[in-house]
């Protein structure tokens, strides 16, 4: 039927995209295709955390984790079968990928010449933010300062061999994850993209700078507060535009124009009630599609039980539908922005742009994105501090958790195959193919290739020529990964948790007058040792514990992520905890609270009681348990005050001290 002549033209969707890897390249393969043959239009790859944080497979920090998150990749072979029968030249990846960011790249790139493809032709992006990663993720490897080069030598490259990649895309996603207010997403992203051009402007020709900014793309969240969400992403068109044309003296406003891809809110996910996590991604996702002068590029949607563990592809295929379903089914791609003139919508951009612009002097005072990274950790702790504080005091309310928890039994959470289990040999397999790979390589080309990237990487040259010769020579990431750090440094951010106590201290009396008491019958200050074990590096949970456990009066330990078990039993040691706390939310909990607990057994100090957080099944729950883990906490336990109110109960029990 021919079309009425005032029905107006559509506009093109956005890219539909999943975030989507797990167990081995293959089986993230066969996944892709099947996302791919449904609809979706872009793929997102999730790389398993040794991949993130540079490890091979079989590493020590490795165990437990391989294939978790994401799909391991730890060399050529693996990129290969990620992307077997997937024509790289034809396809929009996005590759969540940050410390590592150079040589997932440089493997990508690899493949793409494997497959005959125009390497020039490449299309996607890698996330390449590392100042988020100190302050929210963890999967950082080196200093600030090196990591920052390693960002604009990927940018450089591109500008040269690949003109339709996005060299970095600003990640406030898990800004907000950590807390930040809509105002310090803004600031926080914002400091951190001009952190970037501003050390990019030395690398490449001033009149090439210009569309190099225009090659910044962003990663953001949008939360469920979906109108204020929707004005912040015009605050953030309007910021950015503003920075680009003032700071950088771009004239081209298509140089200006804030590019940004959106994954909605994971953190605002409830295990209780599951189900209305699909009205909340529905409303998450209008945030962002709504405003057509503040539409996003790319979305990619969680699967509503991803509270509960690993979503099946019927959980994936679910929220790809409701993209599709928007996008053709409504007439919302019909009409230009439905909220310009709008005086509310005015008001409430304006005061985001306000608050942000006073927060970005802030940050400039302190030299920069770089040099304020502390600040900005300690800032995202209290935030987030404040807003579990007003969920447990019920004023912010979350239907189904601390209001209308009665309810009927979910029929979609019912039977043993709710939720996808991974492959409890895919370990296995990564591991029996590395050893493979590396005992069929040439070794003296891989040396040769190790050799190359150290002289750059300590002589000041562009990194990614000697990556993308490392990849083509059977390097290993753990390798890559390893001289990278020997150039460079290790690095261990800042945890954001002061030992000395906050001032928000209201409804913790009783705990406090608890804790004191206990700690008079102990002859010492009660003592509450909080880790991490394993390359989880979403310490936010960890952090909050910590924190409230300081404002209850406990002595606390917490030097952060990224712990062997080893490390977690010296600290018990030196330490002399009460109680020890284990926070791990990659799923690999069995296999490192294992350890920990064998550890402890063998240096004497069984006697210490032991709680474990996580994304954790109540199958595992109970194996945890038998384990001797006095408590199991998932994220429906949201109630700080009562996993306080246990740690003193546990710590009560204790023998008093003997000195």
């Amino acid at each position: 039927m021919p079309q009425d002549d005032q029905t107006p033209e559509r506009d093109r969707p956005w890219l539909f995209r999943t975030y989507a890897g797990h167990s081995t390249a293959a089986a993230s393969n066969a996944l892709y295709r099947g996302n791919l043959a449904k609809g979706q239009t872009g793929l997102s790859v999730a790389f398993d955390l040794p991949t993130q944080t540079g490890y091979d497979s079989d590493h020590v920090l490795a165990r437990g984790e391989v294939g978790k998150v994401g799909v391991p990749v730890c060399h050529l072979g693996d990129m290969a079968a990620l992307f077997d029968r997937i024509p790289l030249d034809q396809m929009n990846t996005s590759m969540t990928i940050n410390a590592t960011a150079p040589w997932l790249l440089a493997l990508y790139i690899a493949v793409a010449e494997e497959q005959g493809a125009d390497v020039a032709a490449l299309q996607g992006t890698v996330q390449n933010d590392i100042i988020k990663e100190y302050l929210s993720r963890g999967t950082y490897i080196c200093p600030p300062e090196p990591s920052l080069r390693m960002i604009t030598d990927v940018a450089a490259y591109t500008r040269e061999h690949l003109p339709k990649w996005n060299p970095m895309n600003v990640c406030s996603y898990h800004l907000q994850e950590a807390g930040a207010t809509p105002e310090e997403e803004l600031a926080f992203a914002l400091a951190t993209a001009c952190a970037v051009l501003d050390d990019l402007r030395g690398k490449v020709d001033a009149a090439d700078f210009p569309e190099m900014v225009g090659r910044i793309s962003f990663f953001v969240n949008a939360g469920i507060r979906f109108v204020t969400e929707m004005c912040k992403m015009r605050a953030f068109v309007e910021l950015w535009d503003e920075i680009c044309e003032t700071r950088y003296g771009v004239q081209d406003p298509k140089y200006r124009r804030f590019r940004y891809g959106v994954q909605v809110n994971s953190l605002g996910l409830t295990e209780q009630q599951p189900e209305n996590n699909v009205y909340r991604i529905l409303l998450e996702t209008l945030a962002v599609t709504l405003s057509k002068n503040a539409r996003a590029r790319a979305v990619q949607l969680p699967a509503w039980n991803e509270a509960l563990g690993l979503p099946r592809p019927w959980d994936q295929q679910w929220s790809l539908r409701l993209q599709q379903v928007l996008a053709f089914e409504t007439d919302l791609l019909e009409y230009g922005d439905l909220f310009d003139g709008n005086p509310v919508v005015t008001a409430r951009v304006e005061a985001l742009k306000k608050e942000a612009r006073a927060e970005l002097a802030q940050i400039d005072a302190m030299g920069g994105a770089v040099g304020a990274i502390e600040y900005m950790k300690s800032r995202l702790v209290e935030s987030n501090a404040a807003r579990i504080a007003a969920i447990e005091a019920g004023e912010t309310v979350v239907v189904g958790v601390n209001r209308y928890q009665n309810g009927e039994p979910s029929p979609l959470t019912a039977g043993d195959d709710a939720i996808m289990v991974s492959d409890p040999e895919a370990e296995a397999d990564q591991l029996a193919r590395l050893a493979a790979w590396k005992a069929g390589r040439d070794e003296a080309a891989v040396s040769r290739a190790l050799g190359e990237l150290r002289q750059a990487a300590l002589g000041g040259a562009n990194v990614m020529p000697a990556s993308i010769a490392c990849a083509k020579a059977g390097v290993t990431t753990g390798e890559w990964a390893e001289e990278i750090r020997a150039a460079f440094g290790q690095y261990r951010g800042p945890t954001g948790v002061s030992r000395h106590p906050s001032n928000r201290t209201e409804g913790l009396d009783d705990l406090r007058a608890r804790v004191d008491a206990v700690s008079a019958r102990l002859g010492r200050r009660l003592t509450f040792l909080m880790a991490k074990p394993g390359l989880d590096g979403h310490s936010n949970g960890a952090e909050q514990i910590a924190a409230r456990a300081r404002d209850c009066g406990m002595e606390i330990a917490y030097e952060g992520i990224r712990l062997t078990p080893d490390e977690i039993v010296a600290a018990a040691g030196r330490e002399a905890p009460h109680v020890i706390g284990l926070s791990i939310l990659s799923g690999s909990h069995v296999a490192l609270v294992s350890d920990v607990m064998a550890g402890l057994r063998a240096a004497g100090l069984a006697h210490i009681p032991v709680v474990a957080g996580g994304i954790i099944p109540q199958a595992d729950a109970e194996r945890l348990r038998e384990m001797g883990i006095a408590e199991v906490y998932s994220p429906k336990d949201f109630e700080l005050n009562r996993i306080m109110a246990d740690i003193v109960t546990l710590a009560d029990a204790a023998p008093a001290a003997a000195e």
